[in-house]
């Protein structure tokens, strides 16, 4: 076994063992056999692990146990939703953050309690705060504007609970594309806008519950948060003397890293990070004599990352001028992730995977940019046409951010237990990508 084996397999899903299969050894996940999977199911193949999602959530859980008040886990559905994921969601107690009409329908498909439904969004249609208004319990205004439309329609329908999103002016250290926080971000509002926020609540009556803050996605170091939740409880304090309102909640969001590169382990735990906000909110209330508030994360990424894992087959090997390429079945349209940010993953060859690497290999996607390039120089053994590639870190972002470029087709989506592996997304078919097109003639 070559030592590189053991670090990469420690970014797979926690059920991942090398198993035999005949004549060699083969990854499997959950007791499932991947190779068996791809076979029977097709490629580009995405497969979750159950086992790792529930781990995650139950290491969020340990470390706020630490926060002396009251807390609670939203899941992010941007990262991956889906009906299945919805259930999952309402099985575990968790709050789902949906943007929009669209996610919200798959929330209540999912029969996601109102309660536990939250609405996000930096420039909501009608469409939909009429959703949110009829199905959520919490909408998070993202400025004043939204708030003035949202005040006519109260006299209407009992609104959900309303938190403010505020603009910290301070980003966390990760891709400048996934900052959020900073002074000139589209999302949230200012310290002023905030104030005249909850004015215009006070006099129209608005159900003003929550103060909410996010600073970026994928960061590995919480110090960041720390000025932020400082900046954000001087506005409580302010707030609570000037106007005399408090916040019950208050959300910092989420956006803590995971590993997707060998390269970048050992990783800070999700402990360090949890830990670090809940100290920062408890000691800043006590210090400006305010009530302990309900603090509120919203994990995505750091909740489904690690449970999921892409498969691909090999069409082609090629060799050029300074690169030898693996030309896989996938890429930029099911993972446009190191296209947009420079995302860097790692793999392993699903049949025999503790072969040595033999050269630094390119693995590239079949469509028609040259950005379709899905990982950078990965030290491989030799890889034949025909076999399979297993890419770990693959359960967020990805699929949610893909298309139909080139008319692609998303692929299927398995949904692994026990031995069990269950299909909670068919593979899109030609037939189901043409269903929005209407002839010319």
């Amino acid at each position: 076994m070559h030592p590189y084996l053991e670090q990469r397999l420690a970014l797979f899903p926690i059920t991942t063992h090398i198993e035999p299969a005949g004549d060699y050894e083969r990854l499997a996940i959950a007791g499932c056999d991947l190779a068996d999977l791809a076979g029977r199911h097709g490629t580009p193949l995405y497969v979750y692990d159950q086992a790792t999602m529930e781990a995650a959530v139950q290491g969020y859980r340990q470390a706020l146990a630490a926060y002396p008040g009251p807390s609670g886990i939203t899941y992010a559905a941007k990262a991956f939703f889906c009906l299945a994921m919805a259930q999952w969601v309402r099985d575990h107690d968790l709050w789902v953050e949906c943007m929009g009409a669209g996610e919200i329908a798959v929330a209540v498909a999912g029969a996601v309690p109102r309660t536990r439904i939250v609405v996000h969004g930096v420039n909501k249609m009608d469409s939909d705060l009429d959703a949110a208004i009829a199905y959520a319990g919490t909408i998070v205004v993202d400025n004043v504007m939204e708030l003035k439309r949202l005040a006519p329609r109260a006299g209407s329908a009992a609104l959900p609970n309303l938190w403010l999103r505020v603009r910290p002016g301070l980003a966390v250290e990760t891709h400048a594309f996934t900052q959020t926080g900073q002074v000139d971000s589209k999302f949230g509002m200012s310290r002023a806008e905030a104030i005249e926020a909850v004015a215009l609540c006070r006099r129209h009556g608005l159900p003003l519950t929550g103060l909410h803050f996010h600073q970026g996605s994928h960061f590995h170091d919480p110090a960041p948060i720390g000025p932020a939740v400082e900046t954000v409880l001087d506005l409580v304090a302010t707030l609570h003397t000037e106007a005399g309102w408090l916040p019950q909640v208050i959300c910092p969001g989420g956006g803590w890293g995971v590993p997707y590169h060998e390269d970048d382990l050992p990783h800070p735990p999700v402990r360090d990070y949890v830990e670090y906000v809940s100290r920062s909110v408890a000691a800043g209330c006590e210090r400006r004599g305010l009530p302990l508030l309900h603090l509120q994360l919203e994990p995505g990424r750091s909740l489904v990352a690690q449970a999921g894992v892409s498969l691909y087959r090999v069409g082609a090997v090629k060799e050029t001028a300074h690169r030898h390429w693996l030309l896989l079945d996938g890429g930029l349209c099911d993972n446009p992730r190191p296209a947009l940010y420079g995302a860097r993953y790692s793999a392993l060859p699903v049949s025999r995977p503790g072969r040595p690497p033999a050269a630094d290999t390119w693995l590239a996607g079949p469509y028609c940019e040259s950005s379709d390039v899905l990982i950078d120089e990965l030290p491989l053994p030799d890889i034949e046409p025909g076999e399979l590639i297993a890419v770990p870190v693959s359960g967020a972002y990805q699929l949610s951010m893909g298309s139909n470029y080139n008319g692609a087709r998303r692929p299927a989506v398995l949904w692994l237990k026990d031995g069990q592996a269950r299909v909670i997304q068919e593979r899109e078919t030609v037939e189901e990508l043409m269903r929005r097109d209407r002839p010319l003639y």
